[in-house]
């Protein structure tokens, strides 16, 4: 998805207040819900959109964030859902589901309230990937062990011993809900809950695979590829799509959420985009000048030191740096003077410096 502003997609200024924004939320939601626009795929987007921007401006901390940073201030903010893969309906329909709760129930806008039937997603996991400067710096791909819920082969998934063992729930008829009307002085209202004897799965199982209890899935793990872009930070993750536990009874997969760990570098220090390096020079490098060679993440590159350099003065190694995350090139790599002052030094030496102490140019 595109880069948006939030305000203007919910139509409210941005001093706009938690109520206005619950409400301009609400508006458009049910307007431009897929229930009630099948197939219009323009109706969809204006959907996402919405229930993106109410992510953010609902958020106190997401939105300070927002308003100081813009939309790449989000990245990397957990629970955001801005990740590579992008904002979509399931997300979209998520939020409209959690947001609805507080509005009153769904019941007060399609005139009755809904429930989730079949089996259900697995859960979501997270995994700790720690990743070098330079790996952070070029991108990298990476396979990772992860322990999660995968299918049971014993049953393929069903949590029954056999076919025959599986059959439709006789209260739900494998609607896997039951609807319940009752009248009050506003009208008649239907409540549509999950089935209490299927757990509004729509079949009911006789006899459960023993390997899995009847759950249909088992712990396990497996391998998972990802592939890391260049110029990813502490705090950032990546969402890989199905790659979560599997649900039980052959219930889709959750996601599995990477988020990276950036290590120490002992050479060179992270500021945003650009690396600092501290180079120790001697005085008479300082004072003369010289051409030194020093590490980069490209491996060894040769710098001038002009001559009367003084300590702490910065020098700058154009697109010696980390790619950007968003967008092409390089930052820079910063290289810190520091002139190196001998603990001991020989008779010679210090007489040297005793007949310097009374030059003219080389005292401040």
């Amino acid at each position: 998805m595109t880069k948006l502003d939030f305000y203007e997609v919910l139509g409210v200024p941005r001093s706009a207040s938690p109520e206005e924004i619950k409400k301009a939320y609400r508006q458009m939601a049910v307007k431009y819900h897929p229930d009630k626009n099948p197939g219009d795929a323009g109706a969809e987007e204006k959907f996402k959109q919405a229930a993106e921007a109410y992510e953010v401006l609902s958020d106190p901390v997401k939105r300070q964030r927002y308003d100081r940073f813009g939309y790449d201030g989000l990245r990397g903010v957990p629970g955001g859902g801005f990740d590579p893969f992008g904002f979509d309906l399931s997300d979209a329909l998520r939020t409209f589901m959690e947001g609805f709760g507080g509005f009153g129930g769904l019941g007060d806008i399609f005139g009755a309230s809904h429930a989730r039937t079949g089996p259900q997603k697995g859960n979501d996991l997270q995994v700790r990937l720690r990743l070098s400067l330079k790996e952070v710096a070029f991108g990298v791909e990476k396979k990772i062990k992860i322990k999660r819920y995968v299918k049971c082969d014993s049953c393929d998934g069903r949590g029954a011993a056999s076919l025959k063992d599986i059959q439709t729930c006789s209260q739900c008829h494998g609607t896997g809900q039951v609807r319940q009307v009752s009248k009050s002085l506003f009208g008649q209202f239907v409540n549509i809950g999950p089935c209490p004897n299927c757990r509004g799965e729509g079949k009911t199982i006789l006899k459960p695979c023993s390997a899995c209890d009847g759950e249909g899935r088992v712990h396990g793990e497996g391998m998972i590829n990802v592939k890391i872009p260049a110029g990813v930070a502490t705090g950032n993750y990546l969402t890989l799509r199905g790659e979560g536990d599997v649900g039980q009874k052959n219930g889709s997969a959750g996601d599995a959420h990477v988020v990276i760990e950036e290590l120490e570098n002992r050479e060179f220090e992270r500021h945003g985009d650009d690396i600092l390096y501290t180079l120790n020079i001697s005085m008479p490098q300082a004072v003369l000048g010289d051409e030194v060679e020093i590490p980069t993440l490209n491996g060894k590159a040769k710098l001038q030191i002009d001559a009367g350099t003084q300590s702490n003065k910065i020098l700058r190694m154009r697109g010696k740096g980390i790619h950007h995350l968003h967008g092409s090139g390089r930052g820079d790599q910063l290289v810190r003077i520091a002139v190196w002052t001998p603990k001991k030094i020989s008779r010679e030496t210090k007489q040297l410096f005793q007949k310097l102490a009374h030059q003219k140019d080389v005292v401040p």
